[in-house]
């Protein structure tokens, strides 16, 4: 599109410009013509494009970079249960506890109390909340709170008797539902073993589906956030019902960000039959990756791993290696790219393997290439094979910061392969940063600061936690911008400030680049561009 072809409905001038794009990586101002950016370049000529109705909006040297896109989100479970319990940054279980009771208190007898972000090894004294404390916090009400790696949870006993489980109940395959010594179940529960329960809680309506869906839009657009990449969990029920919400509100032109909706594994064969291909939609929606689980995570214990943990066992597959291959490879075959949960250094060293196997018998690269989530564990021989690989990488900086305590408790000197940020981008494989919410806050600027300084939000560990894994701010903000839109296909619709592209930017209160890193963190979006149009302004809502 020209820029001269029409006036802009939209100009953001006096501004620091971050492009990302080597033609021209900087620049002071920005023009926006139905919906794409129509011309970028210096004050004078850009606002030489204004007609009388375009809105100008001066920057005061503020920093404009490109819409910022969350590369692994569980959105539909973060909207529809988002005013649910916030469990994070608890200092103990009695803590917990009141919470829970406080909830009680106020809810219905009988409705579901649902709590997510609990983190016991962050407590004064790491114990789990087992369902005689969330018996006597809550007697009236079914209890089910999510671990903040979502592969446990603790329910109480109501919970557990409208799910049917109790000291007769088998394990599911692929979970574990703990037991005291007289086989009474404990009321935590692993991996698959919380499907029981969540399967009894009331299900939404499409209406509050979607009214979740525009309210969870809206406050990521307070942070910057335009793209997602909604990932499916475990044996999801709930696939179909996101994709419908999804597809509903585009039919309405009522889907207010870049949707990249994956698939569960478990229903893959109906995709086929369907005919859906990775990578099919438009700008607002877009057929995703299927979505498989290799292993499951270290808090859980579930995580895969070549040595045992510190206190036992060595986490478990979630299912043979040989049947892995075997769907990739029909996957493929159908046109559709999958994507696979893989966080202890054994799982990834699988991964490793089984890709390289398919590379090499592989007539053409994918279209859209492979990806593997979290490679959170990962030993450095297994890492450098990445480089002869066509996949890309998904990894998740806040939940470094989550992990610190329980990786150095668990792994003990091990722990120098996790979250090895600088390794992996060095490979020169695509590395995308992500939150992985609701397990972290969504906000970028959380995941910068964890991956530029890896250190918590206070500061610590002083020097930082395997300093050298750290990545510089450029590195950072690239994989939350221009990496997700080029992994996919999409570098020529998004991800730099170019003439042509969409229209999706974000304006920073404060310069990252030239900020201390320390601040990072508390940086806060100031104005979010989606689609040439400014879906938030924070002046307007505080």
């Amino acid at each position: 599109m020209s820029a001269t072809n029409a006036a802009a409905d939209l100009i953001l001038y006096n501004g620091r410009v971050e492009t990302l794009d080597p033609s021209r990586p900087a620049a002071e101002a920005v023009a926006c013509t139905r919906g794409r950016i129509a011309a970028v370049g210096a004050d004078d000529r850009i606002r030489s494009l204004a007609g009388p109705a375009t809105e100008q909006i001066d920057m005061k040297k503020r920093l404009l970079l490109p819409g910022f896109t969350d590369a692994h989100i569980h959105f539909y479970e973060w909207a529809v249960n988002r005013h649910g319990l916030n469990l994070a940054d608890l200092p103990s279980l009695q803590a917990l506890a009141e919470i829970v009771g406080k909830a009680s208190s106020r809810a219905p007898a009988g409705k579901w109390i649902l709590g997510q972000g609990w983190n016991e090894t962050d407590w004064e004294a790491p114990q789990m909340p087992t369902r005689d404390v969330l018996d006597e916090a809550a007697p009236d009400h079914p209890v089910l709170l999510w671990r903040c790696d979502l592969h446990l949870a603790a329910a109480n006993s109501k919970a557990l008797a409208a799910a049917g489980i109790g000291p007769e109940t088998a394990d599911p395959p692929e979970g574990c539902i703990e037991r005291d010594r007289h086989g009474r179940p404990t009321g935590i529960l692993r991996e698959l073993a919380i499907n029981r329960v969540r399967q009894a809680i009331p299900r939404p309506s499409s209406e509050e589906v979607g009214a979740a869906f525009l309210s969870g839009a809206s406050a990521l657009h307070r942070l910057g956030i335009t793209g997602i990449h909604d990932i499916r969990l475990m044996n999801d029920r709930d696939g179909e019902t996101a994709l419908q919400a999804f597809s509903e509100l585009h039919r309405r032109g009522r889907l207010p960000l870049r949707c990249w909706v994956t698939l569960p594994a478990h229903r893959m064969s109906d995709a086929i039959d369907r005919g859906l291909r990775t990578g099919m939609g438009d700008d607002r929606l877009r057929v995703g990756h299927v979505k498989f689980f290799y292993d499951g995570g270290v808090g859980a214990r579930t995580a895969w791993m070549t040595e045992p943990y510190l206190d036992g066992g060595i986490g478990m597959p979630m299912m043979p290696a040989e049947e892995l291959a075997e769907a990739v490879q029909t996957a493929e075959a159908a046109g559709l790219s999958v994507m696979i949960h893989a966080v202890g250094d054994r799982a990834n060293r699988d991964l490793v393997e089984l890709f390289s196997d398919l590379s090499q018998r592989r007539e053409k690269p994918l279209a859209i290439p492979h990806r593997i989530e979290h490679m959170q564990v990962v030993r450095p021989e297994d890492a450098a094979k990445l480089a002869d690989l066509d996949i890309a990488v998904s990894v998740t900086p806040p939940n470094m910061i989550l992990d610190i305590n329980l990786i150095d408790a668990v792994m003990g000197e091990r722990g120098r392969w996790a979250y090895a940020f600088r390794r992996l981008i060095d490979t020169g494989s695509p590395v995308m940063f992500s939150s992985d919410c609701p397990v972290c806050d969504p906000n970028p600027m959380a995941g910068i600061h964890a991956a530029v300084t890896r250190q918590r939000i206070d500061g610590t560990p002083a020097g930082g936690w395997y300093p050298e894994q750290r990545v510089s701010v450029d590195e950072a903000v690239r994989a939350y911008t221009q990496t997700p839109a080029r992994v996919h296909g999409l570098g020529n619709e998004f991800g730099s400030i170019s003439e042509g592209k969409r229209a999706d930017l974000v304006v920073l209160e404060e310069d990252i680049y030239t900020a201390v890193p320390a601040r990072i963190a508390d940086v806060k979006v100031d104005l979010t561009v989606f689609d040439g149009k400014v879906v938030f302004r924070r002046q307007e809502t505080e």
